[in-house]
Protein backbone atom coordinates (compact mmCIF):
# COMPACT_ATOMS: atom_id res chain seq x y z
CA UNK A 1 0.00 0.00 0.00
CA UNK A 2 1.91 2.94 -1.48
CA UNK A 3 -0.48 5.82 -1.83
CA UNK A 4 -4.51 6.40 -1.19
CA UNK A 5 -5.03 5.07 -4.28
CA UNK A 6 -4.07 2.06 -3.45
CA UNK A 7 -7.31 1.53 -0.99
CA UNK A 8 -9.41 1.70 -3.72
CA UNK A 9 -7.86 -0.64 -6.51
CA UNK A 10 -7.20 -3.16 -3.93
CA UNK A 11 -8.29 -4.68 -0.58
CA UNK A 12 -5.69 -4.06 2.37
CA UNK A 13 -4.53 -7.48 4.18
CA UNK A 14 -5.28 -6.33 7.84
CA UNK A 15 -3.59 -7.37 11.52
CA UNK A 16 -5.10 -7.44 14.63
CA UNK A 17 -2.21 -7.40 17.56
CA UNK A 18 -3.41 -8.81 20.58
CA UNK A 19 -5.86 -11.39 20.60
CA UNK A 20 -7.93 -11.04 23.48
CA UNK A 21 -11.42 -10.17 24.08
CA UNK A 22 -10.98 -6.89 21.74
CA UNK A 23 -8.66 -8.47 19.09
CA UNK A 24 -10.53 -11.75 18.47
CA UNK A 25 -13.71 -10.54 17.99
CA UNK A 26 -12.24 -7.57 15.78
CA UNK A 27 -10.42 -10.30 13.78
CA UNK A 28 -13.28 -11.93 12.63
CA UNK A 29 -15.65 -9.38 12.19
CA UNK A 30 -12.85 -7.87 9.68
CA UNK A 31 -13.09 -11.37 8.07
CA UNK A 32 -16.80 -11.58 7.57
CA UNK A 33 -16.47 -8.00 5.80
CA UNK A 34 -13.76 -9.99 3.35
CA UNK A 35 -10.68 -9.11 4.27
CA UNK A 36 -7.62 -11.20 4.62
CA UNK A 37 -7.21 -10.56 8.77
CA UNK A 38 -4.17 -12.41 10.36
CA UNK A 39 -4.09 -12.21 14.21
CA UNK A 40 -1.07 -11.87 16.53
CA UNK A 41 -0.42 -12.30 20.22
CA UNK A 42 2.37 -13.32 22.41
CA UNK A 43 0.97 -16.02 23.89
CA UNK A 44 1.49 -19.40 22.06
CA UNK A 45 -1.39 -21.14 23.99
CA UNK A 46 -3.77 -19.11 23.22
CA UNK A 47 -2.43 -19.00 19.28
CA UNK A 48 -3.16 -22.63 19.27
CA UNK A 49 -6.54 -22.48 20.64
CA UNK A 50 -8.07 -19.99 18.13
CA UNK A 51 -6.29 -21.76 15.63
CA UNK A 52 -8.16 -24.31 16.11
CA UNK A 53 -11.51 -22.67 16.82
CA UNK A 54 -11.28 -22.53 20.41
CA UNK A 55 -12.68 -19.38 21.61
CA UNK A 56 -10.73 -18.61 25.41
CA UNK A 57 -13.90 -16.63 26.13
CA UNK A 58 -17.93 -16.00 25.66
CA UNK A 59 -19.13 -14.08 22.98
CA UNK A 60 -21.95 -14.94 21.36
CA UNK A 61 -21.84 -15.61 17.65
CA UNK A 62 -18.13 -15.52 17.74
CA UNK A 63 -17.56 -19.05 17.87
CA UNK A 64 -19.73 -19.17 14.17
CA UNK A 65 -17.39 -16.80 12.95
CA UNK A 66 -13.74 -17.98 14.03
CA UNK A 67 -14.93 -21.28 12.60
CA UNK A 68 -16.27 -19.74 9.23
CA UNK A 69 -13.08 -17.98 8.46
CA UNK A 70 -10.36 -19.96 9.55
CA UNK A 71 -12.37 -22.69 7.39
CA UNK A 72 -12.34 -19.71 4.43
CA UNK A 73 -8.66 -19.13 4.94
CA UNK A 74 -9.20 -15.59 4.90
CA UNK A 75 -8.59 -15.68 8.76
CA UNK A 76 -5.17 -17.35 10.28
CA UNK A 77 -3.50 -16.78 13.51
CA UNK A 78 0.55 -16.31 14.55
CA UNK A 79 3.13 -15.55 17.68
CA UNK A 80 5.44 -13.57 15.33
CA UNK A 81 5.31 -10.24 14.74
CA UNK A 82 7.93 -10.31 11.79
CA UNK A 83 5.23 -12.32 10.05
CA UNK A 84 2.53 -9.67 10.91
CA UNK A 85 4.98 -6.71 9.72
CA UNK A 86 5.19 -8.44 5.97
CA UNK A 87 1.77 -9.38 5.72
CA UNK A 88 -0.13 -6.58 6.55
CA UNK A 89 -1.38 -3.05 4.93
CA UNK A 90 -3.34 -2.02 7.95
CA UNK A 91 -2.12 -3.32 11.66
CA UNK A 92 -4.78 -2.74 14.63
CA UNK A 93 -3.56 -2.35 17.88
CA UNK A 94 -6.11 -4.64 20.63
CA UNK A 95 -4.27 -5.31 23.90
CA UNK A 96 -5.05 -4.84 26.96
CA UNK A 97 -4.71 -1.47 29.00
CA UNK A 98 -5.09 -3.07 32.70
CA UNK A 99 -5.37 -0.34 35.93
CA UNK A 100 -1.94 -0.19 37.25
CA UNK A 101 -1.14 -2.36 40.49
CA UNK A 102 -2.28 -0.21 43.67
CA UNK A 103 -2.78 3.44 41.30
CA UNK A 104 -6.07 4.37 39.24
CA UNK A 105 -3.50 5.01 35.93
CA UNK A 106 -3.60 2.68 32.72
CA UNK A 107 -0.46 0.09 32.51
CA UNK A 108 0.20 1.36 28.59
CA UNK A 109 3.19 -1.09 28.75
CA UNK A 110 1.31 -3.73 26.41
CA UNK A 111 0.46 -1.16 23.82
CA UNK A 112 3.93 0.42 23.93
CA UNK A 113 5.16 -2.81 23.14
CA UNK A 114 2.67 -3.53 20.52
CA UNK A 115 3.04 -0.49 18.83
CA UNK A 116 6.88 -0.17 18.80
CA UNK A 117 7.06 -3.96 17.46
CA UNK A 118 4.38 -3.63 14.57
CA UNK A 119 6.23 -0.10 13.49
CA UNK A 120 9.88 -1.86 13.26
CA UNK A 121 8.81 -5.26 11.96
CA UNK A 122 6.87 -3.41 8.80
CA UNK A 123 8.01 -4.37 5.93
CA UNK A 124 6.29 -1.96 3.45
CA UNK A 125 4.13 1.52 3.55
CA UNK A 126 1.22 1.07 6.42
CA UNK A 127 -1.38 2.18 8.78
CA UNK A 128 -0.88 1.42 12.26
CA UNK A 129 -4.27 1.95 13.79
CA UNK A 130 -4.98 1.76 17.88
CA UNK A 131 -8.23 0.77 19.13
CA UNK A 132 -7.50 -0.17 22.66
CA UNK A 133 -9.01 2.61 25.47
CA UNK A 134 -5.80 5.09 26.67
CA UNK A 135 -5.55 8.37 28.25
CA UNK A 136 -5.25 11.07 26.10
CA UNK A 137 -1.85 12.72 24.88
CA UNK A 138 -0.97 8.62 24.51
CA UNK A 139 -1.72 8.82 20.19
CA UNK A 140 0.75 11.53 19.56
CA UNK A 141 3.34 9.99 22.13
CA UNK A 142 2.84 7.07 19.83
CA UNK A 143 3.18 8.19 16.42
CA UNK A 144 6.47 9.79 17.59
CA UNK A 145 7.60 6.04 18.19
CA UNK A 146 6.62 4.88 15.04
CA UNK A 147 8.91 7.55 13.49
CA UNK A 148 11.81 6.92 15.62
CA UNK A 149 11.80 2.81 15.22
CA UNK A 150 10.20 2.31 11.81
CA UNK A 151 12.46 1.14 8.93
CA UNK A 152 13.74 4.50 6.93
CA UNK A 153 12.19 3.02 3.65
CA UNK A 154 9.10 2.73 4.68
CA UNK A 155 6.15 4.87 5.30
CA UNK A 156 3.83 4.47 8.61
CA UNK A 157 0.64 6.51 8.97
CA UNK A 158 -0.99 6.68 11.91
CA UNK A 159 -4.15 6.54 13.87
CA UNK A 160 -7.01 5.66 17.21
CA UNK A 161 -9.58 4.36 16.32
CA UNK A 162 -11.39 3.89 19.72
CA UNK A 163 -13.86 0.61 20.22
CA UNK A 164 -17.42 0.86 21.48
CA UNK A 165 -18.61 -2.85 21.87
CA UNK A 166 -20.69 -4.12 24.70
CA UNK A 167 -19.94 -7.67 25.74
CA UNK A 168 -22.93 -10.05 24.62
CA UNK A 169 -22.72 -8.05 21.24
CA UNK A 170 -19.63 -7.41 20.33
CA UNK A 171 -20.38 -9.00 16.74
CA UNK A 172 -22.94 -7.28 15.52
CA UNK A 173 -21.67 -4.07 17.71
CA UNK A 174 -18.25 -4.43 15.17
CA UNK A 175 -20.38 -5.56 11.68
CA UNK A 176 -23.05 -2.90 12.54
CA UNK A 177 -21.91 0.12 14.98
CA UNK A 178 -23.36 3.37 15.83
CA UNK A 179 -20.15 5.57 15.07
CA UNK A 180 -16.89 5.47 13.98
CA UNK A 181 -14.26 7.45 15.21
CA UNK A 182 -10.98 8.32 13.82
CA UNK A 183 -8.40 10.80 15.14
CA UNK A 184 -5.70 11.25 13.07
CA UNK A 185 -3.74 13.74 10.75
CA UNK A 186 -2.93 11.75 8.02
CA UNK A 187 -5.55 11.66 4.86
CA UNK A 188 -3.82 8.16 3.67
CA UNK A 189 -5.63 6.55 6.91
CA UNK A 190 -9.07 8.11 6.99
CA UNK A 191 -8.62 6.97 3.17
CA UNK A 192 -7.79 3.61 4.31
CA UNK A 193 -10.56 3.50 7.47
CA UNK A 194 -13.33 4.37 5.16
CA UNK A 195 -12.48 1.35 2.72
CA UNK A 196 -12.42 -1.14 5.52
CA UNK A 197 -15.36 0.36 7.14
CA UNK A 198 -17.16 0.83 4.26
CA UNK A 199 -19.99 -1.70 4.44
CA UNK A 200 -21.02 0.04 7.58
CA UNK A 201 -20.65 3.88 5.98
CA UNK A 202 -22.78 2.32 2.96
CA UNK A 203 -25.90 1.92 5.93
CA UNK A 204 -25.53 5.21 6.59
CA UNK A 205 -23.14 5.04 10.24
CA UNK A 206 -21.19 8.37 11.27
CA UNK A 207 -17.86 8.83 10.43
CA UNK A 208 -16.50 11.08 12.43
CA UNK A 209 -12.94 12.40 11.57
CA UNK A 210 -10.77 14.04 14.32
CA UNK A 211 -7.83 14.76 15.99
CA UNK A 212 -5.88 12.20 18.08
CA UNK A 213 -6.82 13.83 21.94
CA UNK A 214 -10.60 14.03 20.69
CA UNK A 215 -10.52 10.59 19.99
CA UNK A 216 -9.06 9.33 22.93
CA UNK A 217 -11.53 11.00 24.97
CA UNK A 218 -14.38 10.29 23.34
CA UNK A 219 -14.10 6.68 24.55
CA UNK A 220 -13.56 7.34 28.55
CA UNK A 221 -16.13 10.10 28.25
CA UNK A 222 -18.64 7.95 27.06
CA UNK A 223 -18.00 5.20 29.54
CA UNK A 224 -17.74 8.00 32.56
CA UNK A 225 -21.38 9.09 31.42
CA UNK A 226 -22.64 5.53 31.28
CA UNK A 227 -21.03 5.10 34.95
CA UNK A 228 -22.82 8.31 36.01
CA UNK A 229 -25.66 7.57 35.25
CA UNK A 230 -25.69 4.21 36.64
CA UNK A 231 -24.57 5.54 40.13
CA UNK A 232 -27.18 8.14 39.61
CA UNK A 233 -29.63 6.21 39.66
CA UNK A 234 -28.36 3.65 42.50
CA UNK A 235 -27.98 7.23 44.88
CA UNK A 236 -31.92 7.66 44.21
CA UNK A 237 -32.34 3.80 45.62
CA UNK A 238 -30.43 4.57 48.54
CA UNK A 239 -32.99 7.39 49.54
CA UNK A 240 -36.28 5.77 48.21
CA UNK A 241 -35.00 2.59 51.05
CA UNK A 242 -34.64 5.10 53.51
CA UNK A 243 -38.15 7.14 53.06
CA UNK A 244 -39.99 3.80 51.21
CA UNK A 245 -40.57 4.85 47.61
CA UNK A 246 -40.22 2.87 44.70
CA UNK A 247 -36.64 3.00 42.21
CA UNK A 248 -38.16 1.45 39.01
CA UNK A 249 -41.19 3.61 39.26
CA UNK A 250 -39.00 6.65 39.60
CA UNK A 251 -36.40 5.41 36.73
CA UNK A 252 -39.97 4.66 34.43
CA UNK A 253 -41.09 8.74 35.32
CA UNK A 254 -38.03 10.68 34.66
CA UNK A 255 -37.16 7.89 31.72
CA UNK A 256 -39.91 9.42 30.07
CA UNK A 257 -38.03 12.51 29.60
CA UNK A 258 -36.14 12.34 26.34
CA UNK A 259 -33.14 14.35 27.49
CA UNK A 260 -32.38 11.92 30.19
CA UNK A 261 -34.15 8.27 28.72
CA UNK A 262 -34.75 5.00 30.63
CA UNK A 263 -31.61 3.22 29.58
CA UNK A 264 -29.28 2.28 31.93
CA UNK A 265 -31.42 3.62 34.94
CA UNK A 266 -32.00 0.15 36.68
CA UNK A 267 -31.18 0.45 40.11
CA UNK A 268 -28.98 -2.90 41.66
CA UNK A 269 -25.59 -4.03 42.31
CA UNK A 270 -23.76 -1.71 40.66
CA UNK A 271 -21.42 -1.54 37.59
CA UNK A 272 -18.27 -3.63 37.07
CA UNK A 273 -15.89 -5.61 34.46
CA UNK A 274 -13.10 -4.17 32.74
CA UNK A 275 -14.26 -1.01 31.28
CA UNK A 276 -16.25 1.22 32.84
CA UNK A 277 -14.36 0.24 36.28
CA UNK A 278 -10.77 0.99 35.44
CA UNK A 279 -11.70 3.68 32.85
CA UNK A 280 -13.13 6.16 35.62
CA UNK A 281 -10.27 5.92 37.69
CA UNK A 282 -7.98 5.59 34.47
CA UNK A 283 -9.45 9.49 33.67
CA UNK A 284 -9.10 10.74 37.24
CA UNK A 285 -5.22 9.56 37.06
CA UNK A 286 -4.74 11.26 33.80
CA UNK A 287 -6.63 14.42 34.42
CA UNK A 288 -4.99 15.24 37.44
CA UNK A 289 -1.53 14.92 35.63
CA UNK A 290 -2.64 17.30 33.47
CA UNK A 291 -3.32 19.56 36.46
CA UNK A 292 -7.37 19.26 36.28
CA UNK A 293 -7.71 17.15 39.75
CA UNK A 294 -10.90 19.17 40.04
CA UNK A 295 -12.54 18.49 36.95
CA UNK A 296 -13.59 15.23 37.21
CA UNK A 297 -13.56 14.57 41.39
CA UNK A 298 -17.33 13.67 40.76
CA UNK A 299 -15.99 10.50 39.18
CA UNK A 300 -14.47 9.54 42.72
CA UNK A 301 -18.31 9.60 44.35
CA UNK A 302 -19.40 7.49 40.93
CA UNK A 303 -17.25 5.48 42.19
CA UNK A 304 -17.83 5.52 45.75
CA UNK A 305 -21.62 5.01 45.15
CA UNK A 306 -20.98 1.57 42.60
CA UNK A 307 -18.76 0.21 45.39
CA UNK A 308 -21.26 0.80 47.96
CA UNK A 309 -23.86 -0.95 46.54
CA UNK A 310 -22.36 -4.70 47.00
CA UNK A 311 -21.98 -3.54 50.74
CA UNK A 312 -25.62 -2.58 51.26
CA UNK A 313 -26.02 -6.30 49.71
CA UNK A 314 -24.20 -8.01 52.24
CA UNK A 315 -25.82 -5.48 54.93
CA UNK A 316 -29.27 -6.62 53.79
CA UNK A 317 -28.01 -10.47 54.05
CA UNK A 318 -26.86 -9.92 57.77
CA UNK A 319 -30.42 -7.93 58.11
CA UNK A 320 -32.35 -11.20 56.84
CA UNK A 321 -30.12 -13.83 58.16
CA UNK A 322 -29.50 -11.98 61.83
CA UNK A 323 -25.92 -12.61 60.77
CA UNK A 324 -24.21 -14.87 57.70
CA UNK A 325 -22.10 -16.95 59.56
CA UNK A 326 -22.47 -20.67 58.70
CA UNK A 327 -26.19 -19.80 56.86
CA UNK A 328 -26.37 -21.20 53.33
CA UNK A 329 -26.44 -18.22 50.89
CA UNK A 330 -27.30 -19.45 47.19
CA UNK A 331 -25.34 -16.84 44.50
CA UNK A 332 -27.22 -16.60 41.31
CA UNK A 333 -24.66 -15.02 38.88
CA UNK A 334 -21.06 -14.33 38.93
CA UNK A 335 -20.19 -12.29 36.02
CA UNK A 336 -20.27 -8.56 35.90
CA UNK A 337 -23.44 -8.83 33.28
CA UNK A 338 -25.34 -11.74 31.32
CA UNK A 339 -23.93 -13.07 27.98
CA UNK A 340 -20.11 -13.03 29.04
CA UNK A 341 -17.99 -15.09 31.18
CA UNK A 342 -16.27 -12.20 32.28
CA UNK A 343 -15.77 -11.44 35.72
CA UNK A 344 -13.41 -8.84 35.99
CA UNK A 345 -14.10 -6.25 39.32
CA UNK A 346 -17.75 -8.13 39.16
CA UNK A 347 -19.98 -6.81 42.22
CA UNK A 348 -21.62 -10.26 42.11
CA UNK A 349 -18.90 -12.17 42.43
CA UNK A 350 -17.11 -9.71 45.06
CA UNK A 351 -20.26 -10.08 47.14
CA UNK A 352 -19.81 -13.80 46.78
CA UNK A 353 -16.21 -13.54 47.78
CA UNK A 354 -17.15 -11.63 51.22
CA UNK A 355 -19.58 -13.33 52.32
CA UNK A 356 -17.70 -16.34 52.18
CA UNK A 357 -14.69 -14.66 54.18
CA UNK A 358 -17.51 -13.46 57.41
CA UNK A 359 -18.25 -17.09 57.49
CA UNK A 360 -21.56 -18.12 55.24
CA UNK A 361 -21.97 -21.22 53.33
CA UNK A 362 -21.78 -19.80 50.11
CA UNK A 363 -23.10 -21.88 46.80
CA UNK A 364 -22.47 -20.34 43.79
CA UNK A 365 -23.99 -20.63 40.07
CA UNK A 366 -23.37 -18.93 36.72
CA UNK A 367 -24.30 -20.25 33.37
CA UNK A 368 -21.27 -19.35 31.62
CA UNK A 369 -18.13 -17.81 34.65
CA UNK A 370 -17.60 -20.61 36.43
CA UNK A 371 -14.33 -21.08 35.32
CA UNK A 372 -13.46 -17.97 35.76
CA UNK A 373 -15.00 -17.53 38.68
CA UNK A 374 -13.00 -20.56 40.32
CA UNK A 375 -9.61 -19.22 38.89
CA UNK A 376 -10.28 -16.25 40.97
CA UNK A 377 -11.81 -18.00 43.97
CA UNK A 378 -11.52 -20.77 44.44
CA UNK A 379 -12.24 -21.44 47.74
CA UNK A 380 -16.35 -20.52 46.62
CA UNK A 381 -18.46 -23.73 46.52
CA UNK A 382 -19.48 -24.09 42.61
CA UNK A 383 -22.62 -25.86 41.98
CA UNK A 384 -23.61 -27.87 38.75
CA UNK A 385 -27.12 -25.83 38.01
CA UNK A 386 -29.55 -23.58 39.54
CA UNK A 387 -31.36 -26.02 41.01
CA UNK A 388 -28.27 -27.72 42.88
CA UNK A 389 -27.33 -24.04 44.35
CA UNK A 390 -30.67 -23.18 46.01
CA UNK A 391 -31.18 -26.30 47.58
CA UNK A 392 -31.74 -25.66 51.07
CA UNK A 393 -30.47 -22.08 51.16
CA UNK A 394 -31.64 -19.96 53.89
CA UNK A 395 -31.17 -17.22 51.22
CA UNK A 396 -31.07 -16.47 47.75
CA UNK A 397 -29.44 -13.36 46.42
CA UNK A 398 -29.71 -13.20 42.54
CA UNK A 399 -26.46 -10.85 41.20
CA UNK A 400 -26.18 -11.28 37.66
CA UNK A 401 -29.52 -11.04 35.07
CA UNK A 402 -29.45 -13.87 33.50
CA UNK A 403 -32.39 -14.85 31.19
CA UNK A 404 -32.68 -18.23 33.39
CA UNK A 405 -32.76 -16.46 36.61
CA UNK A 406 -35.37 -14.27 35.17
CA UNK A 407 -37.66 -16.66 34.19
CA UNK A 408 -37.33 -18.35 37.48
CA UNK A 409 -40.65 -20.01 38.72
CA UNK A 410 -41.13 -18.90 42.33
CA UNK A 411 -43.12 -22.25 43.02
CA UNK A 412 -40.69 -24.54 41.59
CA UNK A 413 -37.70 -22.71 43.40
CA UNK A 414 -39.79 -22.40 46.90
CA UNK A 415 -39.63 -25.98 46.94
CA UNK A 416 -36.22 -26.17 46.72
CA UNK A 417 -34.51 -23.88 49.17
CA UNK A 418 -34.67 -23.98 53.28
CA UNK A 419 -36.28 -20.62 53.49
CA UNK A 420 -38.20 -18.64 50.75
CA UNK A 421 -36.04 -15.55 51.07
CA UNK A 422 -34.78 -13.67 47.98
CA UNK A 423 -32.93 -10.26 47.38
CA UNK A 424 -33.59 -9.13 43.92
CA UNK A 425 -30.12 -7.41 43.23
CA UNK A 426 -30.87 -6.39 39.29
CA UNK A 427 -34.76 -5.82 40.09
CA UNK A 428 -35.95 -8.03 37.09
CA UNK A 429 -38.22 -10.10 38.91
CA UNK A 430 -42.21 -9.51 39.46
CA UNK A 431 -42.61 -8.39 43.06
CA UNK A 432 -46.11 -9.81 42.80
CA UNK A 433 -45.34 -13.33 41.14
CA UNK A 434 -43.10 -13.74 43.85
CA UNK A 435 -44.59 -12.79 47.44
CA UNK A 436 -48.02 -14.37 45.78
CA UNK A 437 -45.90 -17.68 46.32
CA UNK A 438 -45.24 -16.69 49.76
CA UNK A 439 -41.02 -15.59 49.34
CA UNK A 440 -40.23 -12.70 51.28
CA UNK A 441 -38.95 -10.33 47.93
CA UNK A 442 -36.50 -7.69 48.88
CA UNK A 443 -34.81 -5.45 45.87
CA UNK A 444 -32.72 -2.25 46.71
CA UNK A 445 -34.79 0.82 46.21
CA UNK A 446 -37.43 -1.22 45.27
CA UNK A 447 -41.10 -0.96 47.29
CA UNK A 448 -42.08 -4.50 48.46
CA UNK A 449 -45.78 -5.26 49.11
CA UNK A 450 -45.41 -7.52 52.41
CA UNK A 451 -41.86 -6.73 53.14
CA UNK A 452 -40.87 -5.47 56.74
CA UNK A 453 -39.72 -1.78 55.21
CA UNK A 454 -37.42 -1.65 58.48
CA UNK A 455 -35.15 -4.37 56.58
CA UNK A 456 -33.89 -1.96 53.93
CA UNK A 457 -34.32 1.33 55.48
CA UNK A 458 -32.24 0.83 58.40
Amino acid sequence: MKNSSDMTTSRPRLTVIGTGYLGATHAAAMAELGFEVMGVDVDPDKIDRLSQGILPFHEPELPELLTKHLSTGRLRFTTSIEEAGAFGDIHFIAVGTPQKDGEGAADLSYVDAAVEAIANAATHNCVIVGKSTVPVGTARRLQALVEKVKKTNVEISFAWNPEFLREGFAVQDTLAPDRLVVGTNSDLAITALRFVYQDALSRGTPFIATDFETSELVKVAANAFLATKISFINAFSEVTEKVGGDIRTLADAIGHDARIGRRFLNAGVGFGGGCLPKDIRALQARVGELGLDHTMAFLHEVDSINLRRRERVIDVAHSLLNGVNEKKIAILGTTFKPNSDDVRDSPALDIAARLYGQGADVRVFDPKGMENSAKRFPRLTYSRSLVDAVEGADLVLLLTEWEEFRKMDPNHIGGLVGSKVIVDGRNVLDVVEWESADWQYHALGRKSIHANPSILAT
